[in-house]
C-alpha cells in the first residue's frame, strides 16, 4: 500500500514520534508498527514487507527491552546492530525507526506499572523465563499507546507471544489489528532467529533438530497426541549438542495442553538448548485426522 519512502528517519523520543505520526494521519495515512529488538534478519524484514502492503506509513521500533530479560539472562549480550538495521530498513521504505533509550521508555526505572500476562504467561517459555511475558506485554502495550497504529505485525515463530498479545489487545480493548506473518526459515528448515548468530557451525547443524522434530510430529498427527509427542521427542535422539526443554501440543484458542482425545487444529511448541543458545519453534498440525 505504501510507496517507497524517500528517507528513513530515526526517531529517539516518544513526543517526536507522536508528532510525526499525527501529521501523517492528518494527511489521511494509515500506520503499521513492527516491534523489534533489532539485530534484524530476514524474518523481521518479512514483517516490514507485509507492513508496507497493509499501511501507508511503516514504523519499526528497535528497543532492547530490559523488562523481558531475567536475572540469569545476559541483557548486555543481546546483539545491537542499529546502524545496519536502519540501513536495511531504509532499503525497504520504512518511514520511521523508533529507537528510544531505556530512560525514554522507563523514565522512573523498571519498578512502575506493568502488564501481567496471566496463567498462560507462566507456561512453556514463561516457565523457562519467569516474568518474560510480563515484560513483553508491558513494552508492547507502551508501543501501541505511543504509535497508536492501525495494525501491528508479529511473526508466527513466537507463537506464545502472539497468543498473549492477541489476548491483551482483546482484554484491554486496544483498537489495533494484529497481522501475523508465517515463520521465515532457512532453506534447510531452521527458523530464523537473532540468536542463530551465536551458533558454531556444528551447533548450527544440530539446531536443525527442532524443525525435524516438528516435521516428525506433523507426520504422526493423524495417529493422535501420544504419537505426536513420541515422534517429536524421538527426533532429538542422542544429539550431543541439543538438549530438549519442552515439546507440547496446545489448543490455539486457549494455549493450554490439549486433551488426549482432542482432534482438529493444534500447535506443537518446541524449545531446546543448543550449546549455550536457547531456540524455539512451532508448527500447526491437524491432530487426529487422516491425511
Amino acid at each position: 500500500m505504501s510507496e517507497l519512502a524517500a528517507d528513513t528517519r530515526t526517531v529517539p523520543t516518544i513526543d517526536e514520534l507522536r508528532a510525526l505520526l499525527r501529521a501523517r494521519r492528518a494527511a489521511g495515512a494509515s500506520v503499521a508498527l513492527v516491534p523489534t529488538m533489532g539485530a534484524l534478519h530476514e524474518g523481521h524484514l518479512a514483517l516490514v514487507r507485509r507492513a508496507r502492503e497493509v499501511a501507508d506509513v511503516v514504523v519499526v521500533s528497535i528497543f532492547v527491552n530490559p523488562l523481558q530479560f531475567g536475572p540469569s539472562e545476559d541483557l548486555d549480550r543481546y546483539p545491537r546492530t542499529v546502524e545496519a538495521d536502519v540501513a536495511a530498513l531504509a532499503g525497504l521504505g520504512v518511514e520511521f525507526v523508533f529507537a528510544p533509550t531505556v530512560a525514554e521508555m522507563y523514565p522512573d526505572g523498571a519498578g512502575g506499572t506493568t502488564v501481567v500476562a496471566g496463567p498462560v504467561g507462566s507456561l512453556y517459555e514463561g516457565a523457562a523465563r519467569p516474568g518474560h511475558f510480563d515484560g513483553v506485554l508491558t513494552v508492547v502495550s507502551k508501543l501501541l499507546h505511543i504509535a497508536t497504529p492501525d495494525v501491528v505485525l508479529f511473526g508466527q515463530k513466537d507463537a506464545q507471544q502472539v497468543y498473549l498479545v492477541r489476548r491483551m489487545v482483546r482484554d484491554l480493548d486496544v483498537p489495533v489489528a494484529i497481522d501475523v506473518v508465517p515463520t521465515v526459515r532457512e532453506p534447510d528448515g531452521l527458523a530464523l532467529s537473532s540468536r542463530n548468530r551465536f551458533l558454531s557451525p556444528e551447533q548450527r547443524a544440530a539446531a536443525l533438530t527442532l524443525s525435524e522434530s516438528l516435521r516428525a510430529a506433523d507426520a504422526a498427527a493423524h495417529q493422535g497426541l501420544d504419537e505426536v509427542l513420541a515422534e517429536g521427542a524421538a527426533a532429538f535422539g542422542d544429539h550431543d549438542h541439543v538438549t530438549l526443554d519442552y515439546l507440547v501440543v496446545v489448543d490455539p484458542d486457549t494455549f493450554l495442553p490439549v486433551d488426549d482425545d482432542m482432534t482438529g487444529e493444534a500447535v506443537v511448541l518446541v524449545a531446546a538448548r543448543v550449546g549455550g543458545v536457547r531456540l524455539i519453534d512451532n508448527a500447526t498440525i491437524a491432530l487426529g485426522r487422516a491425511r
